[in-house]
């Protein structure tokens, strides 16, 4: 199974479309399943408001699941790269579970439970757009996979 857990929601609708468009796609080849906690207000100081996210995310996380953060700071990943990973991270773990911080980031807690983290881009991104393009490489990896033609 795969699984990502998000701090906040997505709150505008076409991405929502998209988003889910592709959870049906990659259901299809995997179970998915997307967990949303909620974001904290920053109206404390920004260490505090990222622990407390990162409890919220750490309490839908069990022992027996591969964690990858998508992080700025994390190793740079390339599609081929990722469906490779999948395919023999199930090997071993029943569960592969990408984590998508909120505004500020990920708190050092995060980052001492997570097996790896791994960036999309140089680029900064929108933390609902960046579930956006996980969920496309993520089916990008499954298409991949199975050998089957997808655009380019």
């Amino acid at each position: 199974m795969i699984k990502i857990v998000c701090v906040g929601k997505v709150k505008d609708q076409n991405l929502s479309c998209l988003i889910n468009d592709y959870i049906k796609k990659i259901n299809k080849y995997h179970k998915i399943e997307v967990v949303e906690v909620k974001d904290e207000p920053i109206t404390q100081d920004e260490k505090i408001v990222l622990e407390k996210e990162a409890n919220r995310v750490l309490e839908k996380i069990n022992n027996d699941e591969y964690v990858i953060l998508l992080d700025l700071h994390g190793k740079t990943i390339d599609s081929v790269s990722l469906s490779n990973k999948i395919d023999k991270l199930f090997i071993s773990y029943p569960k592969i579970t990408f984590v998508i911080g909120g505004s500020l980031g990920l708190a050092d807690s995060l980052r001492k439970r997570a097996n790896e983290a791994i960036k999309l881009s140089d680029l900064t991104f929108l933390h609902q757009m960046t579930r956006l393009i996980l969920v496309e490489q993520i089916y990008r990896s499954f298409k991949i996979l199975n050998h089957e033609t997808y655009h380019k």
